[in-house]
């Protein structure tokens, strides 16, 4: 970190004997109990780790709990290297308390002296932000390499937004608004319709969990109270948001995503939470496959439609560096053996894609070093490899942050055990040509480690914007760059033409990943003309021939630009006649369909009526029929009783000619 100027093993020494340890029984105890329990146990084990090696004592008896304890805190770090257990001790201890440098007696002058030797010669006029953290109208000032005071009013700031900045390729500290956010480091930031949000972070070695939202248009600070869903997204049940620092936040469509990070309480296997602004609510996004284990301090890089994610420390503070894809359309995980040496185990790095087909990987640190090596995956073939690089040689570092705008990937803060890392940095990714944008002097938070860093777009330029990181002092405080790509074209124009892959400048070198990181100690003589430096009368010269051309190139391709520019908007003309044509034929259309409707409608209005009046037949019809059955049943009777009748008549006449003829009298009448 940027606040101790000692080295190894004399800084360890020195934080040791600060927090207790190395002293006599009653310091140490003092010592101890500044810290909570799980922390103190930690801190002995490496303590014995690095002084005493690996633990050999036999385990404790059960009745003595705190030797038990200690034992099991000292022989858990297993066969873990003196030099890892010294940085994790202090890097402990400044998330415990930060400012223990500053409390050494014999260390605090030589902290003050070199914090002195690195202002500038000219005193800006700042007003620094109140105690609460409330912001004031302030004008800031960088001191960079070459001298040069960069202020910004806060007026014009408020009004114009990132517009104000017109100096390209410095760090400007803009004015402003609004609640500043509690300073922090390791926290996570994304852009989403010109807007930045911060999440979480370390402050003081305690995790954050809020929500800051900084408007890029007018540079104002607001906080969100966000709330997460409890259980899945159908839940209606919130709570609070749990505290987290190390993840990495990724905008995807309208929403933001949050993937791993430490937490108080980690879980098995790495979370994927969705943040919605609208309606300012948390939730966990199930996932399929084998997801990875829990990890804070990874890469994660969206390609596509999917999130690369490599390396990171686990819950134990393991280093990794196994390589895992998440695919956002199905949300599930893949785990990937790819061939090749891949990088040896780190956090803390910075990652890019290129040609949405090569993923880069740079820097980092393990428990002991910081590297500085650039590893390249190639997503097709799933290989990995190591070019060949040209330019300046980035020095090792770790907590940097990284952005990408077009071909170029900006590296900007980060540490190496030592100091902050003061120069900005670009790499062309086509050419993998390194060269320094910029370098900061003092300890500024742009000197820091895990500070964050995004893009954002105002009137057609690119910005490059920082905040927070933690250098010795926790920061809060933002910073705009807006990139000129000088440094590209020209190392186009020096180097002359190269292949538009990564694969084209691939022959690798055989450096092991485990050696130290330097990439390569000799630098060709050409290379090391193109090194950026501000005060360089020489270069400067080239620079007047060299911004003539690109005057013209630009100018070409301004023409081209308005040509292409104008046959759009002639496409467009047309585009509209022909969608005021087909409105046209689309209301005739519908007229027509209204008439086609009326007539419908009574037609089967008309319907309606016929089947009514057929109804109404049916039942006369059923009615007549049921009276030419009874009309028929009344002729079947009279034709009986007729038959009936005439029967007995023919009986009564033949009864009276039989009774003449046997001699009995008629009837008389």
């Amino acid at each position: 970190m940027a606040s101790a100027g000692l080295a190894y093993p004399d800084r360890f020494y020195a934080a040791a004997a600060y927090a207790g340890f190395g002293g006599s029984p009653q310091s140490s105890a003092a010592g101890a109990s500044r810290f909570q329990n799980d922390v103190a146990l930690l801190l002995y084990g490496l303590y014995q780790q690095a002084t005493v090696g690996p633990c050999t004592d036999p385990k404790p008896r059960a009745w003595n709990p705190v030797e038990h304890s200690k034992w099991t805190s000292w022989h858990g770090l297993g066969n873990m290297a003196s030099t890892e257990a010294m940085r994790l001790f202090v890097k402990i201890l400044e998330e415990e308390d930060p400012a223990w440098y500053s409390r050494v007696p014999e260390l605090a002058a030589e902290s003050v002296v070199d914090v002195e030797m690195l202002k500038p010669k000219v005193e800006p006029a700042t007003v620094s932000a109140s105690e609460n953290g409330d912001s004031l109208p302030e004008t800031k000032t960088i001191s960079t390499e070459n001298g040069l005071l960069l202020e910004t009013q806060d007026k014009d700031v408020v009004m114009e937004g990132l517009g104000l900045v017109s100096i390209y390729d410095q760090w400007v500290a803009p004015s402003v608004s609004g609640q500043r956010p509690k300073p922090r480091y390791a926290h996570g930031a994304a852009v989403l319709q010109e807007k930045m949000y911060i999440f979480g972070g370390n402050h003081n070695g305690r995790y954050l969990s809020d929500v800051q939202v900084l408007d890029l248009k007018s540079l104002t600070w607001s906080r969100i109270e966000a709330k997460a869903l409890a259980g899945s997204l159908d839940s209606s049940t919130t709570g609070s948001v749990a505290p987290s620092a190390g993840h990495s936040l990724i905008p995807w469509g309208d929403k933001i995503l949050s993937i791993g990070g430490h937490t108080k309480d980690p879980s098995e296997t790495i979370t994927v939470k969705e943040f919605d602004p609208q309606t300012c609510l948390w939730s966990n996004l199930k996932t399929y496959g084998k997801p990875p284990i829990s990890r804070g301090g990874q890469s994660v890089t969206l390609v596509g439609n999917t999130l690369v994610i490599f390396g990171g420390e686990d819950a134990k503070r393991s280093l990794l560096n196994d390589l895992h894809i998440l695919d956002l359309e199905t949300m599930t995980w893949d785990d990937i053996d790819a061939i090749g040496t891949p990088p040896a185990p780190r956090s803390d790095h910075a990652a890019a894609c290129h040609a949405d087909r090569y993923l880069l990987i740079f820097g980092g640190g393990s428990h002991a070093t910081c590297f500085n090596d650039l590893h390249v995956l190639d997503l097709q073939t799933m290989e990995w490899s190591r070019p060949k690089q040209q330019g300046v040689t980035p020095g090792p570092r770790a907590g940097h942050a990284g952005v990408t705008v077009g071909e170029n990937w900006f590296i900007a803060g980060g540490g190496n055990n030592m100091n902050g890392i003061s120069e900005t940095l670009v790499l062309n990714m086509a050419t993998l040509v390194w060269s320094v944008v910029t370098t900061v002097q003092g300890r500024v938070p742009l000197a820091s480690e895990g500070l964050s860093l995004v893009t954002s777009t105002y009137k057609g330029e690119d910005f490059l914007v920082s905040f927070g990181g933690y250098n010795g002092r926790y920061s809060n405080e933002v910073y705009v760059l807006k990139p000129s790509h000088i440094s590209d074209l020209q190392s186009r124009m020096i180097d002359g033409p190269v292949s538009d892959t990564i694969a084209a400048v691939l022959p690798t070198t055989n450096t092991s990943r485990d050696m130290e990181p330097e990439i390569e100690g000799a630098q060709d003589k050409k290379i090391k003309e193109i090194e950026m430096d501000n005060g360089d009368s020489e270069l400067n010269i080239r620079n007047e021939e060299t911004i003539e051309r690109i005057v013209e190139s630009l100018k070409a391709e301004k023409e081209e630009l308005e040509s292409t520019f104008n046959k759009e908007q002639l496409q467009n003309l047309q585009i509209k006649q022909e969608l005021a044509e087909a409105e046209s034929r689309n209301t005739e259309l519908t007229k027509e369909l209204q008439s086609v409707r009326s007539q419908l409608a009574a037609e089967q209005s008309r319907c309606f009526k016929l089947e009514v009046d057929v109804a109404e037949l049916r039942q006369k019809l059923q009615a007549m029929e049921a009276l030419e059955k009874e009309v028929e049943l009344l002729r079947r009777q009279k034709a009986a009783s007729e038959q009936e009748a005439l029967s007995a008549k023919q009986r009564q006449d033949s009864g009276g000619l039989w009774g003449w003829l046997a001699g009995s009298p008629p009837p008389e009448k």
